[in-house]
């Protein structure tokens, strides 16, 4: 999530039940095939309250996936739960017992916090769609965003270190709210680079992002996201440097 860029662009389940994972794939394989018509009955939490938040929510309920959205405030979502009557609102503990697939869609440096409010057990199983970059509460250098992690390291390994049982997938980090859904290009479908340790969970990711008009790059496990959270300090230069938000990437093959 280009946390940095939503300043500037102003443009039934306890929670203690794993889903099994073939039951959301096969879930999200029938949401990918409902731009051809037929039923979604995927049940999505969104973890935030923020512009990359609603966005990609708001995404999923026009796609016709069950929805709650998960905040500590709820009154921050007040305007747009009413231009989303179908949404539903619940604390994060609230949202995870609900959905079969969770996106985390915060600040960098709230990720840890937000998923400590849900709990080890409530996360076992998941899948967890991981749209956070490691942006440091630091100004840009010549147009460079700057992280709290290294080349080292990655927010999503700390993240699935510190919640091995959860299925992390990192994607939707490296492209602005405003093109995350459905975006048109002359040049056909942008590339989402995503990466994850659970081979099943990335084919769920991978429908959701088709059925959101991506075509998906798998770079492998999860110390790839040391290379893709990085993407987005790329994707930001244009935006900082000319005021242009509007690009994304293309693997060519």
């Amino acid at each position: 999530m280009l946390a940095y860029h939503e300043g500037l662009s102003r443009g039934g389940i306890s929670a203690t039940t794993s889903i099994p994972i073939g039951t959301v794939k096969s879930h999200v394989t029938r949401g990918a095939e409902a731009a051809r018509g037929q039923e979604v009955d995927v049940k999505i939490g969104v973890i935030g309250s923020g512009t990359v938040a609603q966005t990609l929510a708001a995404g999923f309920i026009r796609h016709g996936h069950a929805i709650m959205v998960g905040t500590r405030d709820q009154a921050q979502l007040r305007d747009w739960a009413a231009a989303n009557p179908k949404a539903l609102l619940g604390s994060p503990a609230q949202v995870a017992a609900y959905a079969e697939v969770l996106v985390l869609a915060v600040k960098g440096t709230a990720a840890a916090a937000a998923l400590r409010l849900i709990g080890a057990p409530a996360l076992q199983g998941k899948v967890v769609i991981d749209a956070t970059n490691p942006i440091a509460d630091l100004p840009p250098q010549n147009g460079v965003l700057r992280f709290f992690t290294t080349l080292d390291g990655s927010l999503m390994e700390q993240l699935q270190l510190e919640y091995p049982a959860a299925r992390f997938v990192k994607a939707f980090n490296s492209v602005g709210a405003l093109r995350m859904v459905n975006p048109q290009y002359a040049g056909g479908e942008p590339t989402m680079f995503i990466c994850g340790n659970d081979a099943v969970a990335k084919q769920a990711v991978t429908g959701i992002l088709s059925q959101f008009g991506w075509e998906s790059a798998d770079m492998g496990g999860v110390t790839a996201a040391r290379a893709i959270e990085p993407l987005c300090m790329l994707w930001c230069i244009p935006g900082l440097l000319r005021n242009e938000w509007t690009h994304a990437f293309k693997l060519l093959k």
